[in-house]
């Protein structure tokens, strides 16, 4: 039971470092600072691979026939990872638009 917690929190964590970053990419290329909000993207990129790592061995043990309990707090892990790996479209897609209109 602690290692799923430890691991939850470990995906819980990994996903809101990378929202955050995703959410300072945004504003960066609000300013114009492209190069840097580019930056934010691949450090929030590099958050969610930290949190991937776990997750998969999460997979891993299911699919080897472990039984992975599903709870409320492992809900809450994969709704902030799913949360994280949007965001980070929407980032990227506001980025190409601040491009676009900073280019007028």
């Amino acid at each position: 039971m602690q290692d799923m917690e430890l691991i939850c929190f470990q995906l819980i964590t990994a996903a809101g470092g990378a929202k955050s970053s995703y959410i300072e990419a945004i504003q960066l290329a609000k300013e114009e600072k492209y190069e840097e909000a580019e930056g934010r993207i691949a450090q929030g990129d590099e958050m969610m691979k930290n949190g991937h790592f776990p997750h998969v061995e999460l997979i891993q043990k299911e699919a080897a026939g472990e039984t992975v309990t599903m709870g409320l707090i492992l809900a809450h892990a994969e709704d902030q990872m799913m949360s994280a790996e949007v965001f980070k479209v929407v980032a990227e897609e506001m980025i190409s638009l601040y491009k676009r209109l900073g280019g007028r």
